[in-house]
Formats: structure tokens, sequence, C-alpha cells
């Protein structure tokens, strides 16, 4: 019995085609979404501590927030955006 890789249609013709345009378009869209993420994240953080380091003690509450707030967002882009390319390249 003879070792050979059959060959399949899941991925040739329009399936193949498919598959190639939803995961350059997942790839796209997971890379912007996560650049945004990323933007909005730091730049948050970034917010939180000018708060507490300009208000010392009193502001750090809110200061802390905004830092936790920016930081949930980013993860939250983050896992979003490995949906999208993943959905993009037919992963379950």
């Amino acid at each position: 019995m003879p070792l050979e890789k059959k060959s399949t249609t899941q991925d040739s013709g329009v399936t193949g085609a498919a598959k190639f345009v939803t995961s350059t378009v997942g790839n796209v869209a997971g890379g912007v979404g996560r650049t945004a993420g990323g933007v909005v994240g730091a730049a948050t953080r970034g917010l939180g501590d000018t708060i507490t380091s300009a208000t010392g003690s009193a502001g750090k509450p809110v200061g802390d927030a905004l830092s936790s707030v920016g930081t949930g967002v980013q993860n939250g882009a983050e896992s979003v955006s490995k949906g999208i390319e993943n959905a993009g390249q037919w992963k379950q």
C-alpha cells in the first residue's frame, strides 16, 4: 500500500480562493484592531499616570482606574483581533 497524500479539493479552486481572500482581510482587520487597541490602551495608561503624578495620592485611585481601563481595552482588542484573524483563516 503506497503512502501517498490524497489530493483534496478543500484548499483548491473556489474554496482556496475564498480562504486566501478571507485570510488576507482577516489579517488586515486584526492588525488594524490590534493597533487601535494598543494606541487607546497606551494613551489611557498615559493619562492615568499623568493624573496620578499631578495629583499625588489624592488622584491615585482615579489614575489607577484609568490605567486599568486602558489595559482592559488593549487586552480586549487583542482578543477580538485574534478571533478575527482565526475566522479569516477558517480556524475554529
